[in-house]
C-alpha cells in the first residue's frame, strides 16, 4: 500500500511538472466588476448529496476571475469538494494590480503577498475570496474542471453547511467582510459559465 501512495504521488508531481497549470492572460483593467451577491433564503429545505446532510444557507451567484485553483484528494472535505477556486473581483480581477500579488493555496487555504500594491491591503482581502466548490452534478463538475485560471467566470448556486451522521460539520461563511480560518465560502454550484 505504501509503495501505491508513494507511486502516485511521484506520478501527480511529475505530471504537475511536466505539465504545468495553463493560464489565460485577458490584460490590465478590471474584468469582474461587480460584488458576489448573497440573498438569503429563510429555512431552506436540506438535501442528501451522497452520504451528506447538505443546508442552504443563502443563494449566492458572483462573476469573478480566477486567481488560483487547487485540487485535493484526502479527507471528507474532497469527498464533497475536490477543488478550492480562490476569486478575485473588482479590483482583485486587474491583472495590471495583479502582476504584483502572489497567490497560493496549500490545505485549503487561499494565501496572498505583496511588497508593492496600489491599492490599501484591506481592499485585496475584501475583494478576494477561497471558496470550497461542491459541484451539484457530473455536468457542473466537467464544468469546473474545464475553468483556467485567469479566466472570467459566473458562478451560482447556494452558500451551504455540511453535516455527516459521525457529527463532522463544514459551514460556509457567510460574509465577504471576515478573514482567517472560517472565513471561506463553502459554495455548492449548480451553475458554470466562462465569460472569457
Amino acid at each position: 500500500m505504501f509503495r501505491l501512495i508513494m507511486f502516485l504521488l511521484v506520478a501527480v508531481l511529475a505530471w504537475q511538472w511536466l505539465w504545468p497549470a495553463q493560464t489565460v492572460a485577458l490584460g490590465p483593467g478590471v474584468m469582474a466588476g461587480e460584488t458576489p451577491i448573497q440573498q438569503s433564503i429563510g429555512d431552506r429545505e436540506a438535501f442528501m448529496l451522497d452520504d451528506y446532510r447538505v443546508t442552504p444557507l443563502a443563494d449566492f451567484s458572483i462573476r469573478a476571475k480566477l486567481l488560483s485553483r487547487k485540487s485535493y484528494f484526502l479527507g471528507q472535505e474532497s469527498d464533497l469538494s475536490p477543488v478550492d477556486f480562490a476569486l478575485g473581483w473588482g479590483p482583485m480581477s486587474d491583472e495590471e494590480l495583479l502582476k504584483d500579488i502572489e497567490i497560493s493555496q496549500s490545505g485549503r487555504w487561499y494565501r496572498w503577498r505583496t511588497s508593492n500594491s496600489s491599492i490599501p491591503l484591506r481592499e485585496i482581502s475584501l475583494n478576494s475570496a477561497n471558496m470550497h466548490i461542491i459541484p451539484a452534478d457530473d455536468s457542473v463538475a466537467e464544468s469546473i474542471d474545464d475553468v483556467i485560471v485567469g479566466q472570467v467566470v459566473d458562478l451560482s448556486g447556494y452558500l451551504v453547511r455540511v453535516d455527516a451522521d459521525d457529527g463532522w460539520r463544514w459551514v460556509s461563511s457567510l460574509t465577504r467582510q471576515d478573514t482567517g480560518a472560517g472565513a471561506c465560502e463553502l459554495f455548492y454550484v449548480q451553475q458554470v459559465r466562462i465569460v472569457y
